[in-house]
């Protein structure tokens, strides 16, 4: 049923999928451009149609209420925002587990034009030791899908070169809402002086 749903969903918003969905059991799956409400839909439908069913953070607040059900049943894991701390450890251990396949992070963790991208993503593969798997939407091309899959290594600036290199022609479906992928982990000044 889900795999109808998610392709009826395609084909009306006129998206086509590339690349291979993950062979491995269990991943982390870089969700990006996150630029619009319209990502969340487009690429659970794009898992869904491709036999991937992802596990999802969401911000708490979409936990509440009548559609908190339908959330959870989807694989939504709820974030609080306020209190991050853990949240990472928390998740690998999930995936150790085998509790959770592809795990489907935003780490852009906005719609809105940020600095830089949250760099639980690599924490989570790096703890659980499972790859990345990198996903994009277009919306020039209206094209979305999957892209290369590696584990992290202790080299971050080589990791986020080969992100950045892959999103470099990917736009979303507000391309001026884009977050470059850079983490705060790059910076030198910052890591040694985070004030």
């Amino acid at each position: 049923m889900r795999r109808v749903l998610a392709r009826a969903v395609l084909a009306l918003s006129r998206f086509k999928i590339t690349g291979t969905p993950p062979e491995e059991p269990v991943c982390v799956m870089v969700a990006a451009p996150h630029t619009s409400n319209w990502d969340f839909i487009l690429m659970i439908a794009m898992a869904w149609s491709t036999g991937v069913s992802p596990a999802w953070l969401g911000k708490e607040e979409m936990f509440w209420g009548p559609l908190a059900p339908l959330f959870r049943a989807m694989g939504g894991i709820p974030v609080d925002r306020r209190n991050p701390a853990g949240l990472a450890a928390s998740v690998a251990d999930r995936a150790r587990r085998g509790n959770v396949s592809a795990i489907v992070i935003p780490p852009e963790a906005t719609r809105s034009l940020a600095t830089y991208w949250k760099s639980g993503f690599r924490r989570i593969a790096a703890d659980a030791g499972i790859p990345i798997v990198l996903t994009y939407l277009d919306g020039p091309t209206r094209t979305g899908g999957y892209g290369p899959t590696f584990h992290p290594t202790d080299d971050v600036v080589a990791d986020m070169d080969q992100i950045r290199a892959f999103y470099v022609d990917k736009h979303g479906l507000r391309p001026d809402r884009f977050t470059e992928p850079r983490l705060r982990d790059e910076e030198p000044a910052l890591v040694a002086d985070p004030a």
